[in-house]
C-alpha cells in the first residue's frame, strides 16, 4: 500500500478529470505498471516484459530515464484500452462485454446492421433516434467521460523534461502523450461538439475545475497543435521492426488525417469557415504515408480472398497494410467476440448489400448484370468481390466452417432452430474465424482488433482531395484504383462516373457519391459508417426502414420456421424482411437540429452551472 501511494503522488496525488470537471467519481489509474501492460495491448514486442515496474519510485526521483518515460506513457496505452471510456484505439472488451465493446458492432449505430438482442439496445436506440438524455456519464457507452485520460497525459506533459536525456528523446515521448490528446479531444468534438479544453494537470483547489465547454474551433486548434507535434517528432518506428507495440509517426499522420477530413467535412456541409485547411491538412498527411510510409495493400494476386483473408487471422505481424491493432493471446488478454458477434450482431442490412457496385462497375440500379434478389444467391452474382467476403454466401458455409462447422444450410434466420441466426438473413463473415471459436473455451479467444489499416489512407486522401475539388485521375489510380485492383473491379474514371438515382438528392456530385460509396464498402462493419453519415450530414439515411432479405414463397418454403415481420420497399414493391417492424425501432426517426451531436448526461450539468445542454436535447 505504501508503494501505491507513492506512485499515485507520482502523478499528483490528484482527483480524475471526471472529478474535477464535476463528473462522476471513479479512480483514476491503476497503476499496477509494468510495461507488461502495454504487451496485453499490442502484444507484438517481447521487450515490453523486460520493462521495470513503477510502483516502488516516487515523483522525485522517477522522471529520469528514457526508461522512466517510456513506462509511464505505457500507462496511457492501458487507459486506452478501456474503449467505453477512451474510444480511440477500439479493439474488444473483454469478458462479458465482447458482445458490445468490439470495434466490430459499431456499425450497429448506422444503417449497416440490424441488431436487435436487448444487450444491443443502446445501438439500436441511437440508430433509431429514440435515444434519451442519460443521467449519468456511466450511462452513455462511449461517450462523455475518460477525462482521467487527459489528466494522466498532462501529469506526463509536466515533468518529461525533467529527464536527463537527449531532447530528441523527450520529444518522442511527449509526442506520444500528445497523440493520444489530440486523438482523444478529436473524438469527443466529434460526438459533442464544444468540450472543455484541458492541458495541465488541475488539483482539487484548482480554480479551472469548473470550466464552461470550449468553443469548437478553439478546442480543434489545439488538437491541430498535438497532432502536428505528434508527426514531427514520433519516431517512423520504435527500433522494433515496426511492431505494433506503439504508434509511429506514421500512424499520427492517418489519425490527423481521420480528424481534419472529419471536421473538413463537417464544416463543409454546414458553413464552417475553414473547410480548406482542414481538407488540404487531412489530404497532405495521408500523402505523405502513401509517398514515404513503409505500408501497401495486402494483396496475394486473389481477388476472391484477398480482401478479407487477413481479417479472419490471429496474428497480424509483419502485414503491410496493417498499421496498428491490439493483440489478444490466451493467458494475457482474450475476448469471446467471435461468438457474441455471431450470435447477437443481428446481420447485415439491405442498404449495405445494395451498395456493392456490379463487376462492370456499375451500381445495381444502372448494371444490366444485376440479377436481383429473388433469393440470395442471386445478389452475389458479377458483384464486388467484397461483397461475398464480407457476406456469407450459402454455398461458403462449408469453406468458413460456419457456424461452429455444424453442417446446417445457411443463412438461418429468427424463429429456425439451430445454428446461428440472422435477424436479416444476411450473415457477417467479414471476419470469421471458426479456429477460434472452436479451438477456444468461453472467453479464451483471440481474434485480433485492427485499429488502423493502409487503406483508409487512401479513402482518406481520395476524399479529401474530391472535396476540395482539385482530384486527378492520377489521384483516383493512386487510391480508390488501388482498393478496387485488390479485387479486380474496373477502375474509377473522371470521364465516366455514374449517376446512381438513389444518390442524386445528396447533395453531392456523382464523383463525391461514388468516393463515399467505396468507402462503405472497403470499410463496412469497422466502425466508420456513423460517424460518415454525421459528418457529411446525411442523417436522413438512417430514418430509412431497415430491411433483410426479399421475402416471397420461395422464402417461406425454404426458411420454414421463420418468425419475422416484412415490409414493402417503396421503390421496388416487394417484401422483405423488417427486423424492427411493430417494435420501438420501427421508423427510426433524425432530428436535424440536435441529432448530429449527443447529450450532456444530466448529472455533469447539474454539477456546473457552466456546462450548456447541446441544442435539442434541453
Amino acid at each position: 500500500m505504501k508503494k501505491l501511494s507513492q506512485v499515485r503522488r507520482l502523478a499528483g496525488d490528484y482527483k480524475d478529470l471526471d472529478e474535477y470537471l464535476n463528473l462522476d467519481r471513479k479512480n483514476f489509474i491503476k497503476f499496477n505498471l509494468l510495461a507488461l501492460g502495454t504487451f496485453l495491448l499490442n502484444g507484438c514486442n517481447d521487450d515490453f516484459l523486460e520493462r521495470k515496474p513503477v510502483d516502488s519510485v516516487t515523483g522525485e526521483t522517477f522522471w529520469n530515464t528514457e526508461d522512466n518515460l517510456m513506462v509511464y506513457n505505457n500507462s496511457l496505452y492501458d487507459l486506452a484500452r478501456n474503449d467505453d471510456n477512451v474510444p480511440i484505439m477500439q479493439g474488444h472488451y473483454d469478458g462479458f462485454n465482447s458482445h458490445w465493446g468490439s470495434i466490430w458492432n459499431q456499425d450497429e449505430f448506422s444503417d449497416n446492421m440490424a441488431p436487435t438482442n436487448s444487450r444491443h439496445q443502446y445501438f439500436i436506440e441511437v440508430r433509431a433516434g429514440k435515444y434519451h438524455v442519460p443521467d449519468t456519464p456511466a450511462d452513455q457507452w462511449f461517450g462523455y467521460k475518460g477525462w482521467d485520460f487527459v489528466r494522466a497525459i498532462n501529469v506526463g506533459l509536466e515533468n518529461y523534461d525533467k529527464a536527463q536525456v537527449p531532447q530528441e528523446i523527450i520529444d518522442r515521448y511527449a509526442a506520444e502523450a500528445r497523440l493520444f490528446r489530440g486523438w482523444f479531444y478529436g473524438e469527443k468534438v466529434e460526438k459533442f461538439g464544444d468540450v472543455p479544453w484541458v492541458d495541465k494537470s488541475l488539483n482539487i483547489d484548482d480554480p479551472d475545475l469548473n470550466i464552461a465547454r470550449t468553443p469548437r474551433d478553439e478546442v480543434m486548434k489545439h488538437v491541430l497543435d498535438d497532432l502536428n507535434f505528434a508527426c514531427e517528432k514520433l519516431p517512423d518506428d520504435w527500433e522494433d521492426g515496426n511492431a505494433p507495440g506503439r504508434l509511429n509517426r506514421w500512424c499520427a499522420l492517418l489519425v490527423k488525417s481521420r480528424i481534419c477530413l472529419f471536421e473538413g467535412t463537417w464544416q463543409k456541409y454546414r458553413g464552417g469557415p475553414d473547410v480548406e485547411k482542414w481538407l488540404r491538412e487531412a489530404a497532405d498527411a495521408a500523402k505523405e504515408v502513401m509517398d514515404k510510409g513503409p505500408y501497401k495493400l495486402y494483396t496475394t494476386g486473389d481477388p476472391q480472398h484477398d480482401y478479407n483473408a487477413y481479417m479472419r487471422i490471429l496474428d497480424l505481424s509483419g502485414n503491410p497494410e496493417v498499421m496498428y491493432w491490439r493483440k489478444y493471446k490466451l493467458g494475457v488478454i482474450t475476448n469471446a467476440v467471435q461468438s457474441y458477434f455471431i450470435d447477437y450482431s443481428g446481420g447485415a442490412t439491405k442498404s449495405l448489400v445494395e451498395d456493392y457496385l456490379c463487376t462492370d462497375g456499375l451500381p445495381v440500379t444502372l448494371s444490366p448484370l444485376y440479377k436481383g434478389d429473388e433469393k440470395i444467391e442471386d445478389i452475389f452474382e458479377n458483384r464486388d468481390p467484397r461483397l461475398r467476403q464480407t457476406v456469407l454466401h450459402p454455398d461458403d458455409s462449408e469453406k468458413y466452417r460456419y457456424h461452429l462447422d455444424d453442417g446446417r444450410s445457411y443463412p438461418r434466420i429468427t424463429g429456425m432452430a439451430g445454428g446461428a441466426i440472422s435477424t436479416t438473413g444476411y450473415h457477417i463473415v467479414k471476419f470469421y474465424n471458426a479456429d477460434d471459436m472452436i479451438g477456444h473455451a468461453y472467453n479464451t479467444g483471440e481474434s485480433p482488433a485492427i485499429t488502423l489499416r493502409f487503406a483508409e489512407v487512401l479513402l482518406n486522401y481520395a476524399e479529401a482531395k474530391a472535396e476540395l475539388g482539385g482530384i486527378s485521375q492520377q489521384d483516383l489510380d493512386i487510391s480508390i484504383n488501388l482498393l478496387r485492383d485488390r479485387v479486380a473491379m474496373p477502375h474509377m474514371s473522371l470521364s465516366n462516373i455514374p449517376v446512381d438515382p438513389r444518390y442524386t438528392g445528396d447533395g453531392v456530385s456523382p464523383l463525391i457519391a461514388e468516393i463515399r460509396r467505396e468507402r462503405r464498402i472497403e470499410l463496412a462493419i469497422e466502425g466508420f459508417r456513423y460517424k460518415d453519415l454525421k459528418r457529411w450530414k446525411l442523417g436522413k439515411k438512417l430514418t430509412v426502414k431497415t430491411l433483410g432479405i426479399q421475402w416471397n414463397k420461395d422464402a417461406e418454403a425454404r426458411y420454414a420456421g421463420a418468425t419475422i415481420q416484412t415490409s414493402v420497399d417503396q421503390a421496388s414493391g416487394k417484401a422483405y424482411i423488417d427486423p424492427y417492424k411493430g417494435v420501438d425501432w420501427d421508423n427510426p426517426v433524425f432530428d436535424e437540429h440536435k441529432h448530429y451531436l449527443w447529450p450532456i448526461p444530466l448529472s455533469v450539468i447539474a454539477k456546473n452551472s457552466k456546462i450548456e445542454q447541446n441544442p435539442g436535447w434541453e
